[in-house]
């Protein structure tokens, strides 16, 4: 099975910013999985973790995940995320095929 690690934003400047990326993330993880995919979905991992370790104990951790994937889902609006752009760059460079959200074809995207 093809393991999908999503990208996108996270932090918001309202609580209710930080809920709506998480549901948004949560949205695509669920379409994914339906079109065969395991998904990690880190915005569901630590959700309203906020505050219990630093941001970059966070971004180190995911950033680890990421390692061990096939495939980076880029979220709409993925590149206004700092996190989300070094995750970007890192599959590139590492050879991770990289899907985008507005260009997703489901099973015929491998």
């Amino acid at each position: 099975m093809i393991l999908v690690y999503i990208a996108g934003p996270y932090r918001s400047d309202t609580i209710n910013g930080v809920v709506k990326n998480i549901q948004v993330a949560r949205e695509h993880a669920e379409k994914l999985w339906k079109a065969g995919y395991a998904v990690l979905c880190p915005h569901l991992n630590t959700a309203l973790f906020d505050g219990v370790m630093d941001d970059q104990t966070f971004l180190n951790g995911t950033m680890e995940m990421l390692k061990r994937c096939d495939a980076i889902y880029l979220l709409p609006k993925w590149s206004l995320s700092v996190g989300s752009v070094k995750e970007y760059e890192y599959a590139k460079e590492n050879g991770i095929k990289i899907i985008h959200a507005n260009n997703f074809l489901g099973a015929d995207e491998w």
